[in-house]
Parts: C-alpha cells; structure tokens; sequence
C-alpha cells in the first residue's frame, strides 16, 4: 500500500463549525466516529490546530478548532478510553473463565500429570 492521501482544509472558522456539526470525531468522508487526533499544537488561548485521522478509510485533515470544539472532543475519546477498557476488562474475565474450565476438566479427567509443574 501506498502512503495515505492527506487532506488539507483552511476554511474560516465560521463555516468550519457549521460542516462539523457531529464534532470532531465523526468522519464527514465516511460517517465513522472513530476519528483520531495525530498532531495537535495550541494556536492561541481559544484556538487549536490539529490533524485528525479516520482510521476506517484513510481519511485525514488539519484544521484550527475552538476550544470548546477541543473540550468536547477530548470529553468523546475520555468516553471513547472507557469503553475500550471496559471490553478489555470483560474479555480478559471471558478468557480467565475459559482457562479455568478447560484447567478443571483436565484435573478432572487425570489429564494433568506432576511433570506438567
């Protein structure tokens, strides 16, 4: 695979807002919201840059945001975190009940030998 094609948008603040009316997570390519900050720097007190990446399908842009825009955002991948480690957290439960199953049932069946330690 080729390098992704990057996308570069400047428009004025006052029609940025209006085209990203679902927040910055949601990808306006393919609706996705998974959209990912890459690069971020602080403009000013009430201004940020950043460039965001939509892992889905390829889609990538930098743009200046407000701070409440940012704020939000970063309020959606706290939310975003959370629920990432709350599957992590019942996967590993799944995968431990698993093991102790198949670990009984062969303690259970003598399939376990001294050697096995």
């Amino acid at each position: 695979m080729g390098i992704p094609r990057r996308t570069v948008k400047t428009a004025p603040a006052a029609t940025k807002t209006a085209e990203r009316g679902d927040g910055m997570q949601v990808c306006p390519e393919c609706s996705s919201d998974l959209v990912q900050p890459v690069k971020w720097s602080e403009q000013d007190d009430r201004c940020w840059r950043v460039s965001l990446r939509c892992p889905e399908c390829e889609w990538w842009s930098t743009d200046n945001f407000s701070q409440p825009e940012v704020d939000r955002f970063d309020q959606e991948l706290d939310r975003g975190g959370q629920a990432l480690v709350e599957d992590l957290k019942a996967l590993t439960r799944a995968n431990m009940e698993e093991e102790s199953e198949r670990f009984l049932d062969a303690l259970h069946g003598d399939l376990i030998l001294p050697e096995d330690f």
